[in-house]
C-alpha cells in the first residue's frame, strides 16, 4: 500500500494557514464545522501542516460536533450485535446526553510530535496515524494538548481533550446505522470486500500501515478510518464493553493487520497496559468534562 503527498501549492499553504489563524476567533464557529466532502486520496488531509502551531490549531478545525438528542444524532441507540462473535459486543441499548466534538481522524504523527516532542511510530509520515503508544501515552497526550489549547484560547476553559468512551466511539463509528459496518452489513458482493475497501485498511488491501489519515471514505458523520487502519484506545467506563472493569485497556475498530471480519462496528479487543503495537493508536474528543476512567497498571 502506497500513497503520495500532494504537492503543497502556494494557494493551499495559504488556505491551511488562514484556517489555523482563524480557528480561535469564535468557539461557536469552531463548533459549526461542516462535514468533509469525499474526494480522491490526494486531498488536503494528506498535506502536512506548515508548523507545529498550525498542526495544533488544525486539530480543532478537524473535529466534528456531536449533539446526542438533536438533529441527526439520536439520544438512545443500539451498540453491539444480535449474534456476536467472540470479539464483538452483545446487542444493548444505551443513551448519551453530553455533546462533544470528535476528531475526524486518528491522531496524526505531526500532531503527536508537536504536543509531546517525540514520534514513536514505526511507519513514519507527518499525516500518518501515530502508533506504538501505550494507553498511558495517549492519556498523557490528551492532558498536554488540553493545556496547549487552553493557553492558545482555541478551546474554552471548561473543555478538555480526552479519549472517547467506548460507547461514544461506537456511536460515532455507526453514525446512525445499526448494521455490521457503518455503510451496511456486507463488506462487498459475496465473499468480496470491495465496498469495505473504500472505507477501511485491512489485511485484504494493506501491505503496511503507511497511508495518510482520511484518504478513504468517511462515514455519514464525516469520520474517517473508524473501520481498520489502527485499533483505537477508548475509555471503557463502567465495563460497558469488557465485563472485567479492572482489565487491560480496551481498543476498538480493528486494524490493517486484521481480517475484514474483525472490522465491524461492534468489534473490540484489549492490549496490556504497558504494551505498544504498530496497529494501535487513538483519536480524541473535546468535551466539557474529562470523563475518562483509567485502567489499573499491569
Amino acid at each position: 500500500m502506497t500513497y503520495c503527498f500532494v504537492p503543497t501549492t502556494r494557494a493551499l499553504r495559504i488556505a491551511i494557514l488562514v484556517a489555523a489563524t482563524n480557528v480561535g476567533t469564535s468557539f461557536a464557529q469552531e463548533k459549526a464545522i461542516s462535514k468533509p466532502e469525499i474526494s480522491d486520496p490526494q486531498r488536503v488531509t494528506a498535506v502536512p501542516s506548515e508548523s507545529a502551531e498550525a498542526a495544533v490549531a488544525r486539530f480543532v478545525t478537524e473535529c466534528v460536533l456531536i449533539t446526542p438528542g438533536k438533529g441527526e444524532f439520536p439520544a438512545t441507540f443500539s451498540i453491539g450485535t444480535k449474534d456476536p462473535a467472540a470479539f464483538e459486543i452483545p446487542l444493548k441499548r444505551v443513551s448519551l446526553k453530553q455533546p462533544f466534538r470528535i476528531s475526524r481522524f486518528e491522531t496524526t504523527q505531526e500532531l503527536y510530535t508537536a504536543v509531546v516532542g517525540t514520534n514513536p511510530s514505526r511507519w513514519k509520515g507527518p499525516r500518518n496515524s501515530v502508533e506504538n503508544v501505550t494507553f498511558q501515552d495517549a492519556e498523557r497526550f490528551c492532558r498536554k494538548l488540553t493545556a496547549l489549547l487552553h493557553a492558545r484560547e482555541l478551546i474554552s476553559k471548561q473543555e478538555f481533550v480526552r479519549l472517547p468512551t467506548s460507547v461514544e466511539w461506537e456511536y460515532c463509528c455507526r453514525a446512525g446505522s445499526e448494521s455490521r459496518y457503518c455503510f451496511g452489513d456486507d463488506a462487498g458482493d459475496g465473499a468480496g470486500t470491495e465496498t469495505l475497501d473504500t472505507f477501511a485498511w485491512h489485511t485484504g488491501n494493506a501491505a503496511g500501515n503507511d497511508p495518510a489519515v482520511g484518504v478513504l471514505k468517511a462515514n455519514d458523520w464525516g469520520l474517517c478510518d473508524v473501520h481498520g487502519y489502527l485499533w483505537e484506545y477508548v475509555a471503557d467506563e463502567m465495563g460497558q464493553v469488557n465485563p472485567d472493569e479492572s482489565g487491560p485497556p480496551v481498543i476498538r475498530g480493528g486494524s490493517w493487520k486484521d481480517h475484514h471480519s474483525r472490522l465491524s462496528c461492534s468489534a473490540w479487543s484489549t492490549i496490556p497496559a504497558e504494551s505498544v503495537d504498530d496497529a494501535v493508536g487513538f483519536r480524541c474528543v473535546i468535551a466539557e468534562k474529562p470523563t475518562i476512567k483509567k485502567p489499573p497498571k499491569q
